[in-house]
């Protein structure tokens, strides 16, 4: 009988993946951590902070704009914004995060860090072959991520283009081109396209779907759209783009029934993930196209191999690996009797204004249960005084509930919207109705005052509706207004 050499072998140097092994080790287990020599798949260490960074900064020109604090000379136009310093702030602070999660604190942490490409063994038993090294573990964890994923477009193999792999490192070394084409409908894709035309640069962007998110809320998706196009993009929805072609040092793209001319073509059409290579058909894992076959308890078709993240396929979203690795280095090192509920954890979009969301779309919520039993709540962010203050009164708080007051979904275009989301998120986990939140007193002015708004706003709606409960009120009130005489 082989020795065990580790409790669980996480795979991969993702953000999810660091945080697995954090959390294993902090449990008392024996852990390693193999990271790929190609760090080439290492992007996603980083561009989520530049993307936050860069839209923010942005973002603050725009409200000096607005507020008519520029000088008179200064226009909002690349110089002014200037991207480049821009990117060197927001890479700066993208340094200081990686610090924190990097390999180095992992190992002080008694995490074993090991450096190469390897693959699965399944003989003589199941193990993990890197640097001519078998690593021997009662369970394994994929957690390497994804790559772009690269469309079959004509003539794409024979022009020059970028993906989220390369993109920041390219504007950082060029001049910003003045045009682009960005052909995808992820949140990336979104982002990117927003701050390019913040900077003063034409975009087009181009989606297959008939929104340019098809998981997200319709009437969000719709106001998004239109701030994009006040922001300059133009966006070509329900349009598949069939080849590009290089002509007199141009890039043109043919869209539809359209041939666009660009400068640049970014290309963000969702993520591939780094399965190729791990030799996963020798030990029983299964995938179809880009999902990885896994089960409620994020097992692989192997009980022993688990995996977290965007490995799994779908969105590259960091809020979801987290808590997808949380399960899954549970189940992996005890019993695994967790499942994975996707009901309450929350996902953003780094675009101005904010972007978030968690649970039932309005949509989803009527197709689950009956149009009469589902009740939605508005709340505009011009009606808080926080957004006011600020500047920011572009925004909607939408609330999904039952009639009884169960909570469903929510979904958020505004400012604060990530910090918003995550006490409806907290709220959906522990199956606290609607009522609840109107126990809030938040501090005054903030932007919590619109859930509260949005509970009081549930409240008065049930008593109107309540014919008997409302003239019982009203005979009670007169009652003891005749009484106190």
């Amino acid at each position: 009988m082989t020795n065990i050499d580790y409790d669980i072998v996480v795979i991969g140097g993702s953000i999810t993946g660091y945080q697995a092994a954090l959390s294993a080790t902090r449990l008392h287990a024996k852990v390693a951590l193999i990271i790929s020599a190609d760090f080439s798949h290492n992007y996603n260490l980083n561009y989520q902070y530049i993307l936050s960074e860069i839209s923010q900064i942005t973002q603050k020109y725009y409200n000096l704009a607005n507020l008519g604090i520029y000088e008179k000379n200064i226009q909002l136009n690349p110089e002014s914004l200037n991207l480049n310093k821009g990117l060197l702030y927001a890479n700066a602070v993208a340094k200081n995060i990686n610090q924190i999660n990097s390999a180095e604190n992992l190992a002080a942490q008694g995490v074993d860090i090991i450096v190469g490409n390897g693959q699965f063994q399944s003989a003589p038993q199941l193990s993990f072959t890197v640097n001519e090294r078998r690593l021997y573990s009662r369970t394994y964890l994929l957690a390497n991520g994804s790559h772009p994923l690269i469309p079959n477009i004509s003539g794409l193999d024979t022009i020059k283009y970028l993906t989220l792999a390369n993109i920041w490192q390219s504007l950082e070394k060029t001049t910003l081109p003045e045009n682009w084409v960005i052909i995808g409908g992820v949140p990336q894709s979104i982002e990117i396209a927003q701050v390019l035309a913040r900077c003063g640069c034409q975009v087009t962007l181009i989606v297959k779907y008939s929104s340019i998110l098809p998981s997200l809320d319709a009437e969000i998706a719709k106001l998004l759209t239109a701030q994009l196009e006040i922001d300059g993009v133009r966006i070509l929805t329900q349009t598949q783009v069939t080849q590009v072609r290089q002509i007199d040092h141009k890039k043109w793209v043919q869209a539809g029934n359209q041939a666009i001319e660009t400068d640049e073509i970014f290309i963000c059409a969702g993520q591939q993930p780094n399965l190729e290579d791990l030799n996963l058909p020798a030990v029983g894992v299964k995938w179809h196209q880009h999902r990885l076959v896994v089960n409620e308890k994020l097992q692989t078709t192997n009980h022993r191999i688990y995996a977290c993240g965007d490995v799994l396929g779908g969105y590259d979203i960091q809020s979801i690996g987290n808590y997808e690795a949380n399960i899954a280095v549970k189940n992996a090192l005890f019993f695994p009797k967790l499942k994975v509920n996707y009901e309450f954890v929350p996902w953003g979009i780094y675009s101005q204004p904010r972007v978030a969301q968690v649970g039932l779309t309005e949509k989803q919520a009527k197709n689950q249960y009956s149009q009469k039993q589902v009740l939605v709540f508005k709340q505009y962010f011009k009606t808080a005084t926080a957004a006011q203050i600020q500047a920011e009164i572009t925004g909607v708080c939408k609330l999904v509930v039952l009639e009884n007051g169960k909570i469903l979904g929510c979904s958020i275009l505004g400012i604060a919207a990530e910090e918003l989301i995550n006490l409806i998120s907290l709220a959906i986990s522990q199956n606290m109705k609607i009522q609840y939140l109107a126990k809030l007193s938040p501090i005054y002015p903030s932007f919590s005052e619109i859930l509260m708004e949005i509970a009081r706003e549930w409240h008065r709606q049930r008593i109107n509706q309540n014919h008997t409960f409302s003239e019982l009120l009203l005979s009670f009130f007169n009652y003891r207004r005749d009484w106190n005489l």
